[in-house]
């Protein structure tokens, strides 16, 4: 199945954009994670921290709603969701 993956500011800078994963039915949002961190060296430091977790300022969308990092392995993805993933929000 294809997933969208939207990034934005240095995660998108790490990533190279906007891509489509393909990923097996059914399949956690812990194995898109993985297969996204895969693109480079620097997605990968984007993303996870050196013992393989994600990163906890990773903030994650779900079809326009937020997903808590705790529930990426058990949240099945479902052809054509998109994920966004940003980096922390500052700003005044």
């Amino acid at each position: 199945m294809q997933i969208q993956v939207r990034s934005f500011a240095r995660i998108r800078e790490a990533i190279g954009g906007d891509l489509i994963v393909e990923v097996p039915d059914g399949a956690p949002l812990a194995r898109l994670l993985a297969v996204v961190g895969d693109v480079s060296e620097e997605a990968q430091n984007a993303l996870f921290e050196e013992n393989g977790e994600l990163k906890g300022y990773v903030i994650l969308m779900r079809n326009g709603k937020r997903v808590r990092q705790g529930d990426i392995d058990a949240l099945a993805l479902a052809d054509g969701d998109e994920i966004a993933l940003f980096p922390p929000v500052a700003g005044g």
